[in-house]
């Protein structure tokens, strides 16, 4: 059986509404912890005011560390809520706006 697999009727495997996949469930939980963030929230806000802006005045406009801030970005990165574009030595950071309709699509179905 496969590990990442929680049965909730064991009795009657074929049933597919009694698994989970518990991969994909913490995967979920993760991308939505990302989001669940009080000062990557901050950032997110602030991105979408400049449309696209560096990490350099992310942090000067928060007031914070530009590794606090680095970390912040990459783990909005890598759940996909931010983009980035390479302009010079830059990168500038813009919302993914398909990736916040995706998730706001996905909320309303399980609250539905």
């Amino acid at each position: 059986m496969n590990k990442n697999l929680l049965l909730l009727n064991p009795f009657e495997e074929k049933e597919a509404n009694a698994k989970i996949d518990l991969l994909k469930t913490r995967k979920s939980a993760w991308i939505l912890r990302a989001i669940n963030h009080k000062l990557r929230q901050q950032i997110l806000k602030f991105i979408a005011e400049q449309k696209a802006i560096n990490v350099t005045e992310i942090y000067r406009h928060l007031r914070l560390e530009q590794s606090i801030t680095s970390q912040h970005l990459a783990i909005l990165r890598k759940t996909g809520f931010v983009k980035t574009n390479k302009v010079g030595k830059y990168i500038h950071y813009s919302i993914n706006t398909d990736r916040v309709q995706q998730l706001n699509s996905s909320i309303d179905q399980l609250l539905a």
